[in-house]
């Protein structure tokens, strides 16, 4: 039995009854009743609005898992990036430099050849980097074409 048909019952029991809308318990009894009709008219109108944002989410989640097979089919496949393949095949002879991009401060890993070219633009925000590359020789003097 819902909220609306229980009030319902306790406005007929009130009238079945008799009650003087005359007295003080009368009018505190019909009083009563009348927004206990009104409360359980609400409650059916949230329950009813509720029923249809349940649906809405549903179709909500429906669509989300739609999108997530799309945006993550090629993780879920169990295949190796072709970005991962190049990585390994990248091998490096000699050392390493690390530079850090003034502008966005990522840190990018270079080899003597990318210095030698003086310049590059950061792979993070296009910024030009520009290079200058003092190279000691093993006596601890600089050479004489780079001072």
């Amino acid at each position: 039995m819902t909220v609306t048909e229980r009030v319902a019952y306790l406005k007929g029991l009130a009238e079945g009854l008799d009650l003087s809308k005359e007295t003080k318990e009368g009018k505190i009894l019909a009083a009563i009743i009348d927004v206990l009709d009104d409360v359980a008219y609400e409650i059916s109108d949230l329950q009813e609005a509720l029923g249809e944002i349940g649906e809405q989410v549903d179709m909500i989640d429906e669509d989300l898992d739609a999108l997530e097979e799309i945006v993550y089919e090629d993780d879920e496949c169990g295949c190796e990036d072709e970005d991962d393949e190049d990585d390994e095949d990248y091998e490096i002879d000699g050392d390493l430099y690390e530079v850090t991009c003034p502008n966005c401060g990522d840190t990018i890993y270079l080899d003597e050849d990318m210095i030698d070219e003086g310049e590059m633009a950061c792979p993070g925000c296009g910024e030009n980097l520009e290079f200058v590359f003092d190279e000691e020789d093993s006596a601890g003097e600089k050479t004489d074409d780079q001072e």
